[in-house]
């Protein structure tokens, strides 16, 4: 294990409360966070997981998701072990919820190289929850910026603002899971709060991160129109051309339930459409996709999108080449 001091955490008589997120775990000597990478040795709280890499691969922008951030590049994707939600439908349990999941040790130095060697736009931070890797992140970020490379971090949210408000300084773009808009379903279901995760979208909005949100649509779960029309409700009293990914749940890890009926997806797409200018629908068969990017003014096709086969069609410095509209598009 690659060990690291970590930020934000207070050292109590006979143990530290880390304040990355808003578990705010009190930590006894020797023990570790809900998370399971964040351990006191001493009195002294340490990130265990300190530049392990479980997972690297150059990725379309769109897989992240992003599909209104330079749209059409590559950027190098890397993740680490470890996850401060307890989702039983996780569709990354091996390396988010297996902690005996094999890593290897990079050195920030060591994964910018490999990105500017890919020729990649940036580095992604993703697969597992990155929030977690705050350490690595933040020096690994703040060198890409200095190559003039980009930093994306996809994440659950779940984190507290001291420490998110600092990750708007070095990160330029996020996709942030809203999981449902149930308080109780995120505490009883997925071990966390919903509260937090809302607060984590404002913020990086407010502080001029790029941003996308993706919810996992899951049978049995939040698979009902009231709830999903209240997060386009909430999105868009954001700023209605945050785009919105819809995605398609399969089983997986310890829920067994029937993937998302992609007739319901089709409805979402529609009904969220009435409320928001970007909704896409993933993971689903290609009859079912709803993945182009049309304007919102004009109505016409800006960009379209087969799989992760992208082609920028009508789109000239963010804007619609067709009536001019400005689409939000970071390009």
């Amino acid at each position: 294990m690659a060990y690291k001091e970590a930020q934000y955490f207070l050292q109590k008589d006979d143990y530290v409360q880390c304040l990355l997120c808003p578990h705010r775990c009190h930590i006894n000597s020797g023990k570790k966070g809900l998370c399971g990478v964040r351990e006191n040795k001493d009195g002294v709280l340490y990130s265990t997981i300190y530049g392990e890499v479980s997972s690297m691969a150059m990725d379309p922008i769109e897989k992240k998701p992003l599909y209104h951030f330079y749209p059409g590049t590559e950027i190098f994707s890397i993740g680490t072990k470890g996850c401060n939600l307890r989702c039983p439908f996780c569709q990354n349990w091996s390396i988010s919820q297996d902690l005996s999941a094999r890593t290897y040790y990079k050195a920030p130095e060591e994964i910018v190289s490999m990105a500017i060697t890919a020729d990649s736009i940036g580095i992604a931070y993703t697969y597992s929850e990155p929030t977690i890797w705050f350490e690595f992140v933040k020096d690994c970020s703040k060198l890409a910026r200095e190559k003039k490379l980009k930093n994306v971090l996809v994440t659950n949210g779940f984190i507290n603002p001291d420490p998110l408000v600092e990750m708007t300084e070095f990160i330029d773009a996020m996709n942030i899971d809203l999981k449902c808009f149930n308080e109780k379903t995120y505490k009883n279901v997925l071990k966390g709060d919903l509260e937090p995760v809302k607060e984590s979208i404002k913020i990086a909005y407010e502080k001029g991160c790029f941003l996308e949100i993706t919810t996992l649509i899951v049978t049995g779960l939040n698979d009902n129109m009231g709830e999903l029309m209240a997060i386009a409700e909430f999105i868009a009293s954001i700023d209605k051309r945050i785009p919105w990914h819809i995605s398609r749940y399969y089983p997986s890890y310890k829920y067994d339930k029937s993937a998302t009926d992609v007739n319901f997806i089709t409805e979402v797409w529609e009904s969220g459409l009435k409320i928001l200018d970007y909704v896409f629908t993933g993971n689903v068969h290609p009859f079912y996709s709803r993945s182009d990017t049309v304007c919102p003014s004009c109505h016409g096709v800006v960009i379209t999108r087969k799989g992760y086969h992208t082609v920028i069609k009508e789109l000239e410095e963010g804007r619609c080449a067709l009536c001019g509209y400005d689409l939000g598009i970071i390009t």
